[in-house]
């Protein structure tokens, strides 16, 4: 029986190392080399929203099966007594079809790098689907969050938390992948998130890709990645200090060379409805020259070529709110265990 009879449609084929049948490992393993699926070139739509670090699963067409078996020696073993077909992953099988976790690791047109796929060269594929499943012994990251950038939001939140810029359910973390951003999920506590309080936006659209609910400052992030390129992580914090200083109408300390250092790259906005498109566009606005952006009453919102560059950035910014009350009040304010904001009366 030949290909076009077997399935309904052959949408591309394997590019791969694996010459022949007897090289492919049983499994996906983790050594092999990334390889590529060329899709034919009508199906460049249906593959237009695939991106470097989804999970998918690769459905192929086992092309040189046996079909005529219907027992088998799991994994090749004579030593283990045969097996209904159907218990067994053999590729030789009444319909051969190969299902294969994995992850896409490169594009190029109608190209798409994949790993691990233990498919020989040629191998047809007959369809691509997310894949919604945990990797075992892996966080369980929705299929969209890549689980690299997942770990840099979970990691940056318990930092952020442990140093007083998030308190409870307050903030916001985003980093940019392509044409999406992946987004802490609104009701989630930035010092304990879990993967499932991570969401995938489009950033074109503004819409949701995955379930969770994402951030109400969702506007904000988006308007930033809009206009300034640079921007690869947003952290949206609530600094205690720095915000007590604002509210008393105070500024960062002029005298300090890091204030003068930072004086260009922060800016300040006056307050707007938290949440709204408004806020957005301002807070997008004043990111194109700024890297930091204080929304009045709101907080802090800080833009980096990475997490770590942008929770650096809102951390300076609290350490130097602290010498700068100290200052003003002569109180002991930037010890280094001090992480809330000082009583009312403590302020000058």
């Amino acid at each position: 029986m030949n290909e076009e009879n077997a399935v309904s449609r052959i949408i591309g084929h394997v590019r791969s190392p694996l010459a022949a049948r007897e090289e492919c490992p049983k499994y996906g393993d983790p050594d092999l080399p990334p390889v590529w699926i060329d899709l034919a070139p009508e199906y460049e739509t249906a593959a237009a929203d695939l991106n470097v670090g989804d999970a998918i699963l690769v459905l192929t067409w086992m092309h040189l099966a046996d079909r005529s078996v219907l027992r088998c020696h799991p994994k090749g073993d004579k030593d283990l007594p045969p097996r209904g077909i159907f218990s067994t992953r053999s590729p030789d099988r009444p319909t051969p079809i190969g299902l294969h976790a994995v992850r896409i690791t490169g594009r190029k047109k109608t190209s798409i790098q994949v790993h691990p796929l233990e498919a020989m060269h040629g191998t047809p594929v007959i369809d691509i689907k997310p894949d919604n499943s945990p990797s075992p012994g892996q966080a369980e990251f929705p299929a969209l969050v890549e689980p690299r950038a997942g770990e840099e939001i979970l990691r940056a939140g318990r930092d952020g938390w442990s140093r007083g810029l998030f308190a409870g359910f307050n903030g916001n973390i985003s980093v940019r992948r392509g044409e999406r951003i992946i987004i802490t999920a609104t009701g989630s506590a930035k010092g304990h998130l879990t993967p499932r309080d991570l969401t995938v936006v489009d950033l074109a659209a503004g819409r949701p890709l995955s379930s969770a609910k994402p951030s109400s400052e969702l506007a904000v992030h988006l308007e930033i990645y809009r206009n300034q390129h640079l921007a690869q992580a947003v952290v949206h914090t609530h600094p205690p200090l720095l915000t007590a200083l604002f509210l008393r109408g105070g500024e960062l300390e002029p005298s300090l060379f890091e204030s003068r250092t930072l004086a260009g790259k922060l800016v300040r906005i006056p307050f707007l409805e938290p949440g709204s498109a408004e806020l957005g566009q301002a807070v997008g606005q004043a990111a194109r020259t700024a890297e930091a952006v204080f929304m009045d009453r709101h907080g802090l919102v800080c833009r980096g070529e990475s997490l770590t560059q942008a929770l650096a950035l809102s951390e300076e910014l609290e350490h130097l709110a602290a010498i700068s009350l100290s200052v003003r009040n002569g109180g002991p304010y930037g010890s280094s265990d001090q992480t809330t904001a000082p009583r009312p009366e403590q302020l000058p």
